[in-house]
């Protein structure tokens, strides 16, 4: 079954890597291990961009780029105790106005 076939059925599926794989080396007709070779390098190129500060822009998808979230004061919820989070950097996803309206 294809992804596209799962999203379809009007479920909550989702896709593993596996499947990821087949289905993408099937499109671009190539061998699973290949496709593989070919996702790690593409995974390499936008880590080496996300920590040299740029942002990732993929025409049709949307930008995905590394923000820095400031330290800021929570609440435990049940004991009530104040706790101090610290600084981190977080990956966020923006879709594309395109992407949106192929999803409507």
């Amino acid at each position: 079954m294809t992804c596209m076939e799962k999203l379809r059925l009007n479920k909550l599926t989702y896709m593993n890597n596996k499947e990821f794989l087949t289905e993408l080396s099937g499109k671009c007709q190539m061998s699973p291990e290949v496709a593989a070779g070919h996702v790690q390098t593409l995974i390499g190129v936008m880590e080496n961009l996300w920590n040299s500060g740029d942002s990732v822009s993929l025409s049709g998808f949307g930008v995905l780029e590394v923000k820095k979230k400031n330290e800021r004061v929570s609440v435990n919820p049940t004991t009530g105790i104040r706790m101090l989070v610290p600084p981190k950097l977080v990956l966020t996803y923006k879709p594309s106005s395109l992407l949106k309206e192929k999803l409507k």
